[in-house]
């Protein structure tokens, strides 16, 4: 019988998926999608074998609970720096430089990576994760406009030029917000 850490059953399984999940951010950071299997992942994370494929019946799906966990960590603090902005204008900058900030942190663009690899039911749930995140730039936007301090024409095309932005360079996060500030027309 398996031995159960932590003070519960659900905290056993989380603690389990953490551990997964830093074992696979470690693999992914050395090698390919492909070149990752279970064994390597349930080595990292020193569970056995037959323990990984109780949580987890295949890598897309450690991929895609790795996803959604990330997804989740991010909008979380996401959340908690923008309510600290005084208005539309100062969350977009907000948002703009957390997610330039916490890039490596939270392994944003993993989906572009795995896409050619994943089935089409795992591109999808990752990519829900993308639509959650695209939901509070959307909603910063939105207020934005309805304050009279942005001029947004094409929403869509604007979020997606704005991720575009967001995409790591080596630029300074302030240079990188002014420049989005200024293409949405905000002070």
């Amino acid at each position: 019988m398996p031995r159960i850490t932590g003070g519960s059953l659900a905290e056993h399984r989380a603690q389990i998926h953490q551990r997964v999940f830093a074992a696979f951010a470690d693999l992914l950071a050395e090698r390919s999608f492909d070149a990752i299997t279970m064994a390597q992942i349930a080595a990292g994370a020193e569970v056995g074998r037959t323990t990984i494929y109780h949580h987890f019946p295949d890598k897309e799906s450690v991929v895609v609970a790795f996803a959604t966990h990330e997804t989740s960590r991010y909008l979380q603090r996401l959340e908690e720096v923008l309510a600290q902005a005084p208005d539309p204008a100062a969350r977009l900058r907000a948002y703009v430089r957390h997610h330039l900030a916490s890039g490596e942190e939270f392994h944003l663009g993993l989906g572009p990576r795995l896409y050619g690899v994943l089935p089409p039911e795992s591109r999808e749930a990752i990519r829900e994760h993308v639509v959650a995140v695209e939901e509070v730039l959307r909603e910063v936007l939105d207020d934005g406009q309805r304050a009279g301090l942005f001029t947004v024409d094409d929403l869509d095309a604007t979020l997606a030029l704005i991720h575009a932005c967001l995409a790591p360079r080596g630029l300074a996060p302030e240079s990188v917000a002014t420049f989005v500030l200024r293409a949405v027309s905000a002070p």
